[in-house]
């Protein structure tokens, strides 16, 4: 706790002490190792000082013998004898000491003579007594006694020649032998002075380095023995302080230490924290008042009080507080004890809102006593039912309320009241004005401690609108929201329970499957707002066709079904067929737009063609496809051959989907005549499927299918990929460079990534745009509109020119004509094959030829096979043509022979070109 009496101080300050002392010994060991150091360091430069003085002595000495030697001087030899005693006294003290007989003052002389400090000398006989040994130390001393010999020799050269000067003077062969043997000397002597010196040198840094961490470790040791210490002595203090803390903590409620006299808060508990949002030294010196909304003037000691505590972002919460007096040494302390009073708080809240709500809620409530008879209602009930409480006081409410089948509420709805349940369900309820009602009720039962049963409480809603609501709800959910007919789940159930009736009393039912066609033309034309309307007069009309018993539905986009009930034979369905076929073509007048549509119908009837709803609808929808594959505009009963072809069209798109990855496909040329020379001129590329189980299938068969499943973009990626390819295979080989013309769906046309595509892989293969002709449907031009015009402009840009095909077969519209890129218009084959007896043919073909040639357009005559039709196109001005007169489609090795007749014969019975005979 952060707030300690004075009963307090006195313990901890002798749980202290030992700590306190504890830091005294340290700091006494850390100082008295520092003493040592430092005597240590002082011994080490009292061997350094010697160790210069001996070094230097015996230097002098060398060179004060040598020139004694050569001159004879006195003063050279008395120098000498100087230096010479004191490497003798050096040596004497070394090995007195060494040997530990001595006597302090012979080593105090010795040490004087050296010019060793007198600080030093102790601790240098210390050392040299017992560390002799010492790394460095030892290698120091040896190298100093290595030279004893060699320095007695000095002595004994020096005897000698002092001897022969005092005879009259050496000879000059003496001098030079003696000069000899001290150079000798010298030379053994200096090195290993030097060793001396840089051994000391070596032994000083070493010793240094041990005191110095021989010092940092007793520090770590001390420090260590006495942080442990504390820790134990401050666990102690620790525990104590948590036990107090641990209950003033964990009261439940929040207690608060303040001081009398200045008002500020001492202390806080961690409930007080919590329920203020403030950390405890946040709150640690704030002022008490500070907590509370309200003032706490007049509050008396020992008495409870109400007020408002203040906690986090405004938050309020509603408390009771009581204060009382107490003193910590000679401070007065109030301790202040909060207790949270928001559950007593909340409760009396919820009383006076279950009140207000009772009578301000818009359902309507009403209590009655245990005889069902009322007590009281709300406002509601008031507004709802009309009937004031007053009036309705004494009667029994179920009295006015019924059944929905109009009986009275039955004893068993009370019985299960009695028992602890309660009753919700729907009754009719009446007004003050005597009208009814449906109304959803909840009844339940308030009972005494004995379980038995005070009063009755009804709470209860008007559903009338809720009613209409969901009848609303049922109709969407059963009907199509465009058109207002049944939607495909009503369908079937319907259909259903048609069969049923019809097993029963041994009658047919027919299901009418009906597609408009060309919708999506119309959608793509004027727009899906015009298609919406237009799908809402077709439902009108089939409607128009229908019996009452009968029931149309749309079952999605442009795709309607009609249930024909009571019929003896399915045949009968002919005419309500017939009659729907022909209000259906007839136009339809939507704003400003004539709209003319036809649709394809298929019919299914039970129990012929199925037993059930499903059957039904999906063979109605076989025969549907048949009809608008074969004729449209018409209708088809179903047969068991046609979910043949269903099932086939769905192999073959499962079996297309790999085609491309296995690699199936491949392509064949058919060569382009000139009319006039018989010159190949171009070729078209035709794409064939050679399927590894069915053999060669012919694009008219996989050609739809791959545009139902999207595909046919891929599949035209990689005819543009492979004609490409060999054109450029073809201009390697030397052949002479003709047109290709690659036939292009709607779907990639129409892509915006068109051009770039088609860009891309000519400049890849380096070849020019006049190379490659695109043919494209003048009914996929329709389709596309004004995207048809921006994407020609764009190609006529690149320099690609572009043929339309399968001319005067669609629409026809002539605009298209116009359009830049457009170079070439083909001749369909269905004008060509009745030339040139069919004078209807004739005369289209002609006049094809003749706006070809208006407007600068080449043409090209698809499917010539005989001579006839040649003469005929050529004398009528077509310049090319293509047919099996001419060439079946060709490999492309066998057009590179054709053209190129030194290439190596490519045997194939396929390959014929026949020529034009000329008159």
């Amino acid at each position: 706790m952060r707030f300690v009496g004075n009963s307090l101080q006195r313990p901890l300050s002798r749980r202290l002490m030992p700590l306190v002392y504890a830091l005294a010994v340290a700091i006494a060991l850390t100082m008295a190792l520092t003493w040592g150091v430092l005597q240590v360091q002082v011994n080490l430069a009292g061997f350094l000082n010697s160790e210069s003085v001996w070094s230097k002595a015996q230097k002098q000495a060398v060179i004060d013998l040598d020139n004694y030697a050569i001159d004879g001087s006195a003063a050279d030899l008395a120098s000498f004898r100087n230096n010479y005693e004191l490497l003798k006294s050096d040596r004497w003290g070394r090995d007195a000491i060494a040997s530990g007989h001595f006597s302090q003052e012979d080593i105090t002389r010795v040490f004087t003579r050296g010019n060793i400090m007198p600080a030093a000398q102790s601790g240098m006989t210390f050392m040299l007594q017992h560390f002799s040994g010492a790394p460095h130390v030892q290698e120091a001393l040896a190298a100093w006694r290595s030279t004893d010999a060699s320095l007695d020799e000095l002595g004994t050269i020096a005897d000698e020649l002092q001897q022969a000067y005092r005879n009259g003077g050496p000879s000059s062969a003496e001098i030079v032998r003696q000069r000899a043997r001290i150079h000798t000397i010298n030379a053994y002597v200096a090195p290993r002075t030097d060793v001396f010196s840089i051994e000391m040198v070596k032994g000083a840094l070493w010793l240094g380095q041990l005191l110095f961490w021989g010092v940092l470790g007793a520090f770590f040791i001390a420090a260590l023995l006495w942080l442990r210490m504390g820790r134990r002595i401050l666990e102690s203090i620790r525990g104590s302080e948590e036990r107090y803390r641990l209950l003033f903590d964990s009261a439940a409620d929040a207690i608060v230490m303040v001081d009398e006299n200045s008002g500020r808060i001492l202390d806080v508990n961690r409930t007080a924290s919590a329920w203020t949002g403030r950390d405890a030294g946040e709150l640690i010196g704030d002022r008490f008042v500070h907590l509370f909304k309200q003032s706490l003037a007049g509050q008396q000691a020992g008495r409870a009080a109400s007020n408002v505590l203040l906690g986090e972002a405004g938050a309020k919460r509603p408390v009771e507080t009581q204060s009382s007096v107490v003193s910590w040494g000679n401070m007065p302390v109030r301790q202040a004890i909060i207790r949270d009073i928001s559950e007593r708080v909340a409760i009396e809240q919820e009383r006076k809102i279950a009140a207000e709500a009772l009578a301000s809620i818009v359902e309507g409530v009403i209590i009655a006593d245990a005889d069902r008879r009322v007590i009281s209602t709300n406002a509601a009930h008031t507004d709802i039912t009309g009937f004031t409480c007053q009036a309705l006081r004494g009667r029994r409410f179920d009295d006015s309320r019924r059944l929905a089948d109009g009986k009275p509420l039955p004893k068993s709805i009370w019985v299960d009241i009695a028992a602890g349940h309660n009753w919700i369900g729907e009754v009719l309820s009446t007004r003050s004005d005597g009208s009814s009602y449906p109304e959803h009720i909840s009844i339940s039962a308030i009972r005494d401690a004995e379980n038995q049963v005070l009063y009755f409480v009804a709470v209860f809603t008007d559903i009338h609108e809720a009613k209409l609501h969901q009848h609303r709800l049922e109709h969407l959910a059963r009907h199509d929201p465009l058109t207002g007919l049944v939607n495909r789940a009503e369908f079937e159930r319907r259909c259903s329970d048609a069969i049923v009736v019809a097993e029963r009393e041994r009658l047919a039912v027919v299901v009418l499957f009906i597609d408009l066609d060309a919708f999506k033309i119309v959608n793509d034309s004027y727009s899906h707002a015009i298609g919406d309307r237009l799908l809402v007069k077709v439902a009108e009309r089939i409607c128009r066709q229908l019996s009452e018993s009968d029931v149309a539905g749309r079952i999605g986009g442009d795709e309607f079904t009609v249930l024909i009930n009571r019929l003896s034979l399915r045949e009968d369905a002919r005419a309500i067929v017939n009659r729907l076929l022909v209000s259906l073509s007839e136009p339809l007048v939507i704003d400003d737009y004539e709209v003319v549509l036809s649709a394809s119908i298929g019919v299914a009837g039970y129990p012929l063609d199925g037993v059930d709803a499903a059957a039904l609808i999906a063979n109605a929808d076989a025969a549907m496809y048949t009809a608008k594959t074969e004729e449209r505009n018409a209708f088809r009963f179903y047969t068991p051959m046609m979910h043949a072809d269903t099932r086939r069209r769905l192999q073959l798109a499962s079996e297309l989907r790999q085609a491309l990855a296995r690699n199936e496909f491949h392509m064949l040329y058919q060569p382009s005549v000139e009319l006039r020379t018989g010159r190949i001129v171009a070729v078209e590329a035709l794409l064939r499927w050679q399927h590894p189980d069915r053999g060669e299938v012919l694009p008219g068969e996989f050609i739809p299918v791959a545009e139902s499943l999207g595909m046919i973009r891929r599949i035209d990626e990689w005819v543009m990929q492979a004609v490409c390819a060999q054109i450029q295979v073809w201009d390697l080989a030397g052949m002479p460079p003709i047109r290709v013309a690659v036939n292009v769906s709607a779907r990639w046309f129409g892509h915006p990534a068109f051009v770039d595509g088609v860009s891309r892989t000519l400049q890849s293969r380096q070849l020019s745009p006049k190379r490659l002709l695109l043919e494209i449907t003048e009914s996929a031009m329709l389709r596309l509109g004004d995207e048809t015009e921006r994407t020609m402009r764009t190609l006529h840009a690149l320099g690609i020119d572009v043929a339309v095909d399968d001319f005067g077969t669609g629409y026809s519209s002539m605009a298209y004509l116009k359009l830049p890129a457009v170079a070439f218009l083909k001749i369909d084959r269905s004008f060509v094959t009745g030339l040139p007896g069919n004078t209807n043919d004739a005369a289209i073909a002609e006049a094809m030829l003749a706006m070809s040639r208006s407007l600068g357009l080449g043409t090209i005559a698809e499917g010539i096979e005989t001579e006839a039709q040649h003469d005929f196109l050529l004398r009528a001005g077509c310049s090319e043509g293509q047919g099996y007169l001419y060439s079946y489609p060709l490999k492309a090795d066998e057009v590179l022979h054709l053209l190129c007749p030194n290439q190596p014969q490519v045997p194939s019975s396929r390959l014929r070109l026949v020529p034009p005979r000329r008159g």
